[in-house]
């Protein structure tokens, strides 16, 4: 069997004003997050953590605890999923 010829195709070449404005949004984006969200975003993560187990495991002798109630779920868990959320923009 014959084989195909192959056909060059034109390069792109994008109009000039949209290459530059991609290039500085890029370059704004791209930057590497500080250091302190990094341990905000750990620090959350445990305190969720934290929070539930010490309500699991002394939550009826804290008397603050106690009147919260199941918000302490809500509590730990919120704290936990900032966390997560702040862990997908890290960078």
């Amino acid at each position: 069997m014959p084989k195909s010829k192959v056909r060059k195709k034109s390069v792109y070449t994008p109009p000039e004003g949209v290459l530059q404005a991609r290039s500085a949004e890029q370059a704004r984006i791209a930057q590497p997050s500080p250091r302190w969200y990094v341990a905000l975003m750990v620090a959350l993560l445990l305190v969720g953590l934290l929070w539930i187990v010490v309500y699991y495991i002394a939550g009826d002798e804290i008397p603050f605890m106690v009147s919260l109630s199941a918000w302490n779920f809500a509590i730990g868990f919120g704290a936990m999923v900032a966390g997560l959320v702040m862990s997908m923009r890290w960078r």
